[in-house]
């Protein structure tokens, strides 16, 4: 198909947890992946893509720099095809699904999915009863998910607490978790003077980033990150 016939989309991508941040990561890979070989197929070219990192699919759509920064472009340039990987990627939570579809409906705007299910579809009750219904599902089986996750926590705190280990299990893990040497190399900056001058949190941050270490949005890490790790044992 010859450019020129090519009908211009934006593409949305949400992922849920902060280790899944990035275009290398499994969540995003595959969401790339799936709207780009649904573009080339259906005749779309994808001209932006707008992402929210390590947001819950129940979190508000009004809350989401993305989707904001979204709406933006779509009243801006005249758009209005968004292109998702499936309804779950744009809200898990049928109520929040409901609104911000409704949201872009009213700017006259097009969600499809990468499977060619047209979210905003609102002339035929059956296709709108079977999205209802499929959020409803997909609510109900995230719901299962996190009590499943819960209760393994819980086994795994127990037998934690049971040997006399030091309990923890979940959340985020900690610099000297992620990156050991890192953190060494923080301490070790913040400790030793320069010019007979105890480096401040921003400098260690700025020659960090000298040597490669920086936040998972690829800039220097802020003063508070620093902080926290030269306070790590």
């Amino acid at each position: 198909m010859a450019r020129r016939q090519l009908v211009e989309a934006v593409a949305y991508l949400r992922t849920s947890s902060a280790t899944n941040v990035g275009p290398d990561k499994d969540s995003d890979k595959r969401q790339r992946e799936a709207i780009t070989g649904f573009a080339k197929r259906a005749g779309f070219d994808v001209v932006d893509t707008f992402t929210d990192e390590a947001v819950m699919g129940r979190d508000a759509i009004e809350d989401r720099p993305g989707f904001a920064a979204l709406l933006d472009r779509i009243e801006g340039n005249g758009v209005r095809v968004v292109l998702i990987e499936d309804a779950t990627r744009f809200a898990r939570e049928l109520i929040v699904q409901e609104l911000g579809i409704l949201a872009l409906i009213g700017r006259g705007v097009r969600v499809i999915t990468a499977s060619g299910d047209d979210l905003t579809e609102t002339d035929d009750p059956f296709k709108v009863a079977m999205r209802q219904i499929a959020g409803a599902f997909a609510q109900l089986e995230k719901a299962r998910l996190v009590g499943k996750l819960k209760g393994a926590r819980e086994r795994k705190m127990k037998a934690q607490a049971e040997r006399g280990e030091k309990v923890k299990c979940g959340g985020r893990r900690s610099y000297v978790e992620q990156n050991a040497d890192m953190v060494a190399l923080a301490k070790r900056l913040h400790r030793y003077p320069v010019n007979g001058r105890r480096r401040s949190l921003r400098e260690v941050s700025a020659e960090l980033a000298t040597q490669g270490h920086v936040a998972a949005s690829g800039k220097p890490f802020g003063a508070e990150a620093v902080r926290r790790m030269v306070g790590q044992g």
